[in-house]
Formats: structure tokens, sequence, C-alpha cells
């Protein structure tokens, strides 16, 4: 996907484009993407950078960084994207101001999005008013009970499995891989550290089965009571990888939670404890496919 910042350097063209910050790609996201590949026309994503309630000085706890939403976007069909800075002056935009400075440059024909669009200044602009202006508005219905917001609420409290299905994917923390305290590689289970931009959602401490650069993994988030931790860390165990990842992003998908974090009365009982996460892990499947499988089984496919 071709992904510009200035949008001169995009040009016109016949398109139909999807507008939002998209954090999370969740499912009604993606059912607004696959409108606009429908459409037949060029597929074009117009999002902002950073969030908007970000730049207005509000707190978000992000599900994906742009990054990672731009990839996620491109797996949709989308072809390209336009990454609009949103700072104060912006959000003082008129809509039909908007309009004019991105969208009629753009070459926009058809502009697909949910029932409740707002945009421009004090959110006044609506779908009613980008077809008066002579847009073909495809309205996309809602999801019903997807949101992002509510997406942030069940990872904050452990529930991996209901996430996934709001999502349509395995929830995921992302980050860059750095220098721990190398005690996992002591214990026989060498982890992968995490530094994750404070301004990313991280899911309830706990033991997670899970994955990561192609490898299942035991990953621990939480503080390591065991040795007095009062830190937050991120640490992920890949089966089966042998090798350097100091200074890669690395992004964990988080299967299913195993456990709370604990304290144990000896290193041999948190060893052996290890040692039954991963096995776990290694038996795990991704809440999708082993909805899949159910299906399978109670339809005879």
């Amino acid at each position: 996907m071709r992904v510009e910042r200035e949008l001169a350097r995009l040009g016109g063209g016949r398109r139909a484009v999807a507008i939002g910050t998209f954090d999370g790609v969740h499912l009604g996201h993606r059912q607004l993407l696959a409108a606009a590949v429908a459409a037949g026309l060029l597929p074009t994503l117009v999002t902002f950078d950073p969030h908007p309630r970000i730049a207005l000085g509000y707190g978000v706890e992000l599900l994906t960084s742009l990054e990672r939403r731009l990839e996620l976007v491109a797996e949709a069909g989308i072809a390209e994207a336009l990454v609009v800075e949103f700072d104060l002056e912006f959000a003082q935009l008129e809509p039909e101001a908007f309009v004019e400075a991105f969208l009629r440059p753009l070459g926009t024909e058809v502009v697909v999005a949910g029932a409740d669009f707002r945009f421009g200044h004090d959110r006044s602009g609506d779908l009613a008013l980008l077809g008066r202006l002579g847009f073909d508005v495809r309205t996309v219905p809602l999801v019903e009970g997807v949101s992002s917001s509510r997406i942030r609420d069940l990872l904050r409290a452990g529930e991996i499995e209901r996430a996934t299905r709001l999502l349509g994917r395995a929830p995921e923390v992302e980050g860059t891989v750095v220098a721990g305290d190398a005690r996992g590689g002591t214990l026989g289970f060498p982890t992968a550290n995490l530094r994750v931009d404070p301004q990313m959602i991280v899911p309830a401490h706990g033991i997670y089965a899970g994955a990561a650069g192609g490898h299942r993994a035991a990953i621990s988030i939480g503080t390591n009571p065991h040795y007095g931790g009062e830190e937050r860390r991120v640490e992920a165990f890949l089966l089966d990888f042998s090798g350097d990842l100091y200074g890669r992003k690395l992004v964990l998908r988080l299967w299913q939670r195993l456990r709370d974090e604990a304290a144990f009365a000896s290193e041999e009982e948190l060893i052996a404890q290890i040692a039954r996460d991963v096995e776990q892990t290694r038996a795990a499947h991704a809440p999708l496919e082993a909805d899949r499988a159910q299906e399978d089984a109670e339809t005879g496919g």
C-alpha cells in the first residue's frame, strides 16, 4: 500500500475514500474498508496522526500504532493512504473546508462511513452534508457492540477471547526488544523483553499463550512478583527459537490468558510452573482457529 503524508504526492484519481482513525482495525472498521474496496474505484484511506484525542489533550490508550494500523489496512485491500497531521489548527477546520482541502483534490467520488460518522470543527459535519456536496455516500451499518473503547475495556480486564471476537483477530502488544535482566535465561527460558510505547494499551497482568515472530510464545505481562518487582514488564519466551532479537520490532499476538502472575515458594516451583505454561502454550490454538475447529466438528466439516 502506498502511504503519503503530503496530499500532492498522491495526486488525483477516481477514489472511494474511508475516513477515520481506525484504531485497532476491528470488525466494524473492516466492514468500512471492504465497502471502499467494493466500490470499484481506487480504495483510499484518509487517517490522522496523532490520534485526535491525544492531539486535543485527552488520554487514550491506543490499540495499534500508526505503522501497525496501516499494515492491517493494507491487508484489507486498501491501495493508498493519506496520513493527515491532526493538530489544534486542523481541529478548527470547518467540514466544508476539510472537503475542499482534502477530499476534492484526491478525486473522491465515493465516501464510505458508518451512520454515526462526524467530521470537522466540533464534529459538525455529517453524511448528509457530504451528500449535499455531491459525493456518493455509502453508509455502512454499525457492528453492534464493536468499538475501540469496548475492546480497550476487555483488554484491561484480561478478556482476551472476547476482545478477539470484536477485533476479528488476536489482540496484539507491539514494541521494541530491549535488554532485560537476563533472569529468564538462567532459568532455562530466555525471554525477549519489550519496550512498549506508553501511549499503547497493555492488557491485564498475567501469563498468556500466544505467538510472535512466527513462533508460539509464552508471554508474561506484569511486575514479576516472585522477585519482588515493581516495574511492569512485557516478556515473551519464543518456543523453538534461537537468535538475537535486540533492537527489533516484535508484535505479540495474545491467544489465551493462562493464569495470574504469582510468587512461588522456591525457584524450583517457579521453573516447574513456567514449564507448564510453555506446554499449555504449545497446545494452545488461536481463539478464532479454535472456533472454526469446533464448528467443523459440529457440522462434520
